[in-house]
């Protein structure tokens, strides 16, 4: 059975059943990756390895919006 065929048969059981019907395949890749790359990027913090990418960043916007509002 393929992933289409697969999303068809589940949405017509959500349907009969009056519940949500499963995102589409593939809706939800880019945010599945984010995560993953975000949670490695945590792990490597308590690990003692420097942050980088988007945690770094956060870090870094709120460490310059903090030192402004002293400053």
């Amino acid at each position: 059975m393929s992933i289409t065929q697969q999303y068809l048969l589940d949405s017509y059981r959500a349907r009969q059943l009056g519940v949500p019907a499963p995102p589409a395949p593939g809706s939800q890749d880019w945010q599945v990756v984010r995560e993953w790359r975000d949670h490695r990027q945590f792990q490597a913090v308590i690990a003692g390895r420097p942050a980088r990418g988007r945690a770094r960043r956060a870090l870094h916007r709120w460490w310059s919006r903090w030192a402004r509002a002293l400053g």
